[in-house]
């Protein structure tokens, strides 16, 4: 039962440890939920403050909702657009997904950048994951991935799948839930030069990515270098 105490609306309470189930493991995706009745007689509260909590976390996605089956937790959804690579086309609209071609991961200490962007002390441990993706054979695209060592310790013995969100929740039960990115033109250093067969120099389309939890704390930053010379960076707003 929830202590009464204190000034946070009781559905809130009864929220925070249902998201708590749904992010540390205790209901898994695609776990279906105990009925409301039993959910309300558990933390000793109303059914309607029970059916609040779960609306809410209805709403953000963390609980599926099935008629006449009860309430599940819900996988992961990598095809939703803020989980998928973003979104490359050749001119005239022909959506692509590039290929991942190559994987390495090593561990290290944050750099000022890191420790800034990700919220951490300078000199916490981090692990960093690069990238390279192709299109018909060619390398057009390179990530750099930067993530705390202590939420994702071990990730280097793992073998990384096309999309890491899913894998962030399943293997680390750190769920992303928020992404920012910001676009920018930069010039090709020798390193990305090398890698994707044009001049040091060359312009590239730079997208910088903080993905967040559901806390709000920055989980990773991801800045992904694309040569776009024959392709466009596509997206439709509905």
């Amino acid at each position: 039962m929830i202590a009464k105490a204190g000034y946070s609306p009781l559905y809130r309470r009864v929220e925070e440890i249902m998201r708590t189930r749904l992010t540390d493991g205790s209901w898994p995706p695609g776990h279906r939920l105990p009925s409301e009745q039993v959910l309300a007689s558990e933390f000793g509260v109303a059914q309607g403050t029970l059916r609040k909590a779960v609306e809410t976390l209805a709403a953000e996605g963390l609980i599926e909702r099935r008629q006449g089956k009860g309430s599940f937790a819900r996988q992961p959804h990598t095809a939703r657009p803020m989980f998928q690579f973003f979104f490359l086309a050749r001119p005239g609209g022909e959506r692509l997904t590039p290929e991942l071609r190559r994987t390495t991961v090593e561990e290290g200490t944050a750099d000022e950048a890191e420790a800034a962007r990700l919220q951490l002390a300078p000199g916490a441990p981090v692990a960093r994951v690069f990238r390279e993706r192709s299109l018909d054979g060619k390398v057009v695209l390179v990530e750099r991935i930067v993530l705390p060592g202590e939420r994702f310790a071990g990730i280097g013995n793992l073998r990384l799948p096309q999309a890491l969100y899913a894998m962030y929740q399943s293997e680390f039960r750190v769920m992303v839930t928020v992404v920012h990115e910001e676009l920018r033109s930069v010039a090709a250093d020798a390193e990305q030069a090398g890698l994707l067969e044009v001049a040091p120099g060359f312009p590239l389309l730079a997208v910088d990515r903080l993905a967040y939890d559901l806390e709000g704390a920055p989980v990773e930053w991801r800045v992904s270098a694309c040569n776009t010379q024959d392709l466009v960076y596509s997206v439709t707003l509905r």
